[in-house]
């Protein structure tokens, strides 16, 4: 039973999931955002993957006119993108408001710590004249990474445990005991006070499971 639940709200795969559903209700409101903003867009993706932009729909909009910057850890390759190897805590690269939207999709929480994400909160604000950016609750009952119920509030010792002994979502079983510590403890999930104190200026909207908050998405400069 519980299986089938983690299915209908993570897999991607399936139309009808939760994780389906609240992608096209978020790509909803950010086509909302941009209708009020004058194009042409340049558009800094923080973390982002061409595939994400390419299942949006918005190439298909004639009106839309984008020139789209991916920033990442690694190279990456695409035609249609501009691709730059970069951290998302020290965007050195870029000018301040260099960029029309910063945009950023379950990123955050895997920079670091508190400090380290005020660091690229700061940063978003610096090179982009609006942001929209969106990260996992902590409070929501089923971790997404491990996609295990409670998993972010166990012992770091029973995570690593748990990491050893199995896959566990989408994290294959890491028998080695340090590249499992590491795995569990680099995922910094927010809670909607610390993500507003690190974007008091936003606006903030809650992605909902039932009564129960999924993600947030706090968007600013609209």
């Amino acid at each position: 039973m519980l299986s089938q639940v983690i299915e209908k709200i993570y897999d991607n795969r399936r139309s009808d999931s939760l994780a389906s559903d609240l992608r096209r209700k978020r790509f909803a409101l950010f086509n909302s955002l941009i209708k009020s903003t004058r194009t042409p867009l340049k558009i800094l993706d923080v973390g982002g993957r061409p595939s994400f932009w390419e299942n949006t729909g918005l190439f298909n909009q004639e009106s839309l006119e984008l020139e789209i910057t991916l920033l990442n850890i690694e190279q990456i390759n695409h035609p249609k993108f501009k691709c730059v190897v970069g951290d998302a805590r020290k965007m050195y690269q870029f000018k301040d408001l260099e960029f029309d939207i910063v945009f950023s999709n379950s990123v955050i929480e895997h920079v670091g710590d508190y400090n380290e994400q005020l660091q690229m909160a700061n940063e978003v604000k610096r090179v982009g004249k609006k942001y929209f950016i969106q990260t996992p609750n902590l409070y929501f009952p089923i971790e997404p990474h491990f996609v295990f119920p409670f998993f972010q509030f166990l012992p770091i010792v029973v995570r690593v445990w748990l990491l050893t002994h199995f896959n566990l979502g989408w994290r294959k079983k890491t028998p080695d005991k340090q590249q499992a510590l590491s795995s569990v403890t680099s995922i910094k999930l927010l809670s909607k006070q610390k993500l507003m104190n690190l974007f008091p200026e936003g606006k903030l909207y809650e992605e909902k499971f039932g009564y129960l908050t999924k993600s947030f998405i706090v968007y600013g400069g609209w």
